[in-house]
């Protein structure tokens, strides 16, 4: 069977780039959304927890199905549970129901979890040595998203003053673009599961049964890997999510210079994501780790000091370049780590503790952002990126470059 590995990369490249689309217009108006419906102001962080909260709910069980079913039909799934997540807070921007604005976060949030397990595809169709330039090639996709995001969402919002109905028309258009990156996930083949498996067979390797999560936890590198990606996810995602309030409410802007800014932290993520693969394949997973805490921290305290639209996207860019450091080498770290069969329930489980995380700053950063100011979210946020990295090098315990045995 022919491995198509440029193929498929591609198209979850495509699938990624449509993706990041959507992704941006809930990083934009989550919260705006939540609060224009609900009319709960001082709970302003509550909209993007229940997208967090639920993509880290349904991670450990994704990955479980790709493990089992393989990578494709879970991934294809999840945009379809997006779309319907997407259509019913159209739903909701048009009757004003609380109950439908909650459930239609919650499903575009796990499908949005099971989307970001498309790194396990990516992790499976390269070896070792090529891992993290692999998982890089994919994720490039999204700089394509991030230009088209501005581009689609931006006009829809020119003009037009934030009321719920104006949220109507861009929450039908995320629908339709989750159904988009669907149909694209469809055409992968073979499973990026099954490349990995012939890949471990053409080296004469033997394919070990899957271990429990337990023992993937106690193995050396494991550990470390899971708090710097818990780290720089969890303050990314909740940074990016309170930002459109941010510039809305506290800087005077129109929505539409929202997306510019979300765009921006998107090309931060990805945009050099080609030249990090290979740079973290040849300076370690370990200095990846931390180099790429340090630029989020330093992002996140020059909230407390810069102000204007372009002064935000720029900090929101270093910040989307530190996550991309910090989360590629995690994930190329847990990916050596494991087995075809375990790839899946251990980035799962890694990505069910981040997202609870990510969710649970979001909201108490809304809260801190309601009472206290800007200055508070940008404090809190740039100590808790640091905590892990002076307890990592405390402990010396820089996570390996590679991992020969087990992959």
């Amino acid at each position: 069977m022919p491995l198509n590995v440029r193929r498929n990369t591609i198209l979850l490249a495509a699938a990624l780039a449509v993706n990041s689309c959507l992704l941006q217009l809930v990083a934009a108006v989550s919260a705006l959304t939540f609060v224009q419906i609900t009319g709960i102001e001082g709970l302003l962080g509550l909209g993007p927890a229940i997208f967090l909260t639920s993509a880290g709910l349904v991670a450990l069980p994704a990955g479980r199905a790709m493990d089992r079913f393989g990578r494709v039909p879970v991934i294809a799934a999840g945009f379809l549970i997006a779309s319907l997540g997407c259509s019913l807070v159209a739903l909701a921007t048009r009757t004003d129901s609380t109950v439908a604005v909650i459930a239609g976060m919650a499903l575009t949030g796990a499908g949005g979890g099971v989307a970001l397990l498309a790194r396990t595809a990516a992790g499976d169709m390269y070896p070792p040595e090529r891992r993290a330039r692999g998982i890089s090639y994919v994720l490039f996709g999204s700089v394509f998203g991030a230009i088209l995001g501005p581009a689609i969402f931006a006009p829809l919002f020119s003009g037009k003053e934030l009321e719920p109905d104006a949220l109507t028309l861009p929450w039908l258009v995320a629908a339709g673009l989750a159904l988009v990156a669907c149909a694209i996930s469809l055409f992968i083949r073979p499973d990026p599961k099954r490349i990995a498996e012939q890949l471990g067979a053409h080296a004469s390797e033997p394919q070990p049964s899957a271990a429990p999560l337990g023992e993937l936890l106690r193995r050396p590198g494991v550990v470390p890997a899971m708090i710097a990606a818990l780290a720089s996810f969890a303050v990314m995602v909740s940074v990016m999510n309170l930002t459109g309030y941010v510039v809305v409410q506290h800087h005077h802007q129109a929505q539409e210079d929202v997306f510019p800014i979300v765009g921006a932290h998107v090309l931060g993520m990805y945009a050099l994501v080609l030249f990090v693969g290979p740079l973290i394949d040849r300076i370690g997973r370990g200095v990846s780790l931390y180099s790429g805490l340090v630029l989020m921290a330093l992002s996140c305290i020059g909230l407390t000091w810069f102000e204007s639209v372009l002064e935000t996207a720029v900090l929101l860019f270093v910040l989307g370049l530190g996550w991309n450091l910090s989360f590629v080498a995690a994930t190329a770290q847990l990916a050596d780590r494991a087995v075809p069969a375990e790839r899946g329930k251990l980035l799962g489980f890694n990505d069910l503790l981040s997202a609870l995380t990510g969710a649970a700053l979001a909201l108490l950063g809304g809260l801190a952002l309601d009472a206290l100011g800007v200055s508070a979210l940008a404090i809190g946020a740039t100590v808790l990126v640091l905590l892990p990295l002076v307890r990592l090098i405390r402990r010396g315990e820089p996570p390996a470059t590679i991992a020969a045995r087990r992959t």
